[in-house]
């Protein structure tokens, strides 16, 4: 019976998602595509969900208006429309019921886009919505998803150096990754390592980064930033690992056009980037003789912390 419930519930998300810019669907119109009268339909819904059919339509849209608004240009009455309200006034009055701010003022400073839900179904950008995950996505989901990311990343570079010559392969590698850094030193690695932390606290918190101290920073002030930045990162880190939340969405406002992220990614993200980073780094203190830092290989770290 709970399958049979749930197999509802899921005919109607895929059904919402093809017909959210159908404005003139009405409730027996959803429960016909369900095959279901109104009353048993409504009824299905609202007890897999704990929404009704129209009030979780309405925070679908709701959501994707919060998108729209970060991502686009659009005006705050063409989001309106496009989410079905006929006013500027109802569709504000609406979203400020939801959100706690008026569109003009959330687009300003946006924070998090998805609505409290008892049942986990949210907008996904950029056109779609997504059902709660059957299992949780978990530390360890994250790390095979690293593992995995590495093995088919190693394969694609091995089958394109296929097409080089025995010279190319053989010749010394100079220096050159592109949008990571340019012309590095050991300065500028040691303020982005602790920029790239610093930078995504302010992203999920929705404020500007300003990447002006990065330029020419002094160790003092790139230690000072890493005593806020570090402990702040790691929180969240903890915070998103330790609830599952991994595969949750956050708006990334700094962005040109701001992008919307999971949390499992950007710690991906970061942990790549930030190891190539410090490889470099290493590799520069060992050739002015500081070599207690090994290779910086996490492997012993981890045994020992174990």
């Amino acid at each position: 019976m709970a399958l049979q419930l749930m197999d509802t519930f899921t005919t109607f998300v895929d059904s919402l998602a093809e017909s959210l810019d159908d404005h003139d669907a009405s409730g027996e119109d959803l429960a016909a595509r369900a095959h279901l009268s109104r009353f048993h339909f409504d009824r299905v819904v609202s007890a897999v969900s704990g929404e009704t059919p129209v009030r979780l339509r309405r925070r679908i849209l709701l959501e994707r208006a919060a998108f729209r608004l970060v991502t686009t240009r659009a005006t705050v009455l063409e989001v309106a429309l496009e989410a079905g309200y006929s006013s500027n006034e109802a569709f504000t009055r609406a979203f400020r019921r939801a959100y706690g701010a008026a569109p003009a003022s959330w687009r300003a400073a946006p924070a998090r886009i998805q609505l409290d839900t008892p049942n986990g179904v949210h907008f996904h950008p950029p056109g779609g919505l997504r059902l709660p995950a059957r299992d949780e996505v978990s530390s360890m989901d994250l790390m095979r998803k690293m593992v995995e990311h590495h093995v088919w990343l190693v394969g694609e570079i091995v089958d394109r150096a296929g097409a080089l010559t025995d010279e190319q392969l053989d010749a010394p590698i100079e220096l050159s990754v592109e949008g990571v850094d340019d012309d590095p030193t050991l300065r500028s690695l040691l303020s982005r390592l602790v920029g790239q932390m610093d930078m995504w606290n302010a992203a999920m918190d929705s404020r500007a980064y300003d990447f002006e101290v990065e330029r020419g920073e002094s160790i003092e002030s790139i230690r000072a930033r890493l005593r806020d930045a570090g402990p702040v990162f790691l929180d969240r880190a903890r915070e998103v690992i330790d609830g599952s939340r991994l595969d949750e969405t956050f708006v990334d406002a700094i962005c040109e056009p701001p992008e919307v992220f999971t949390y499992g990614g950007m710690i991906a993200h970061v942990l790549t980037f930030a190891a190539h980073r410090r490889t470099l780094a290493i590799g520069a203190l060992h050739s002015v003789g500081i070599t207690d830092l090994g290779a910086g290989d996490p492997m012993r770290w981890v045994a020992e912390a174990a």
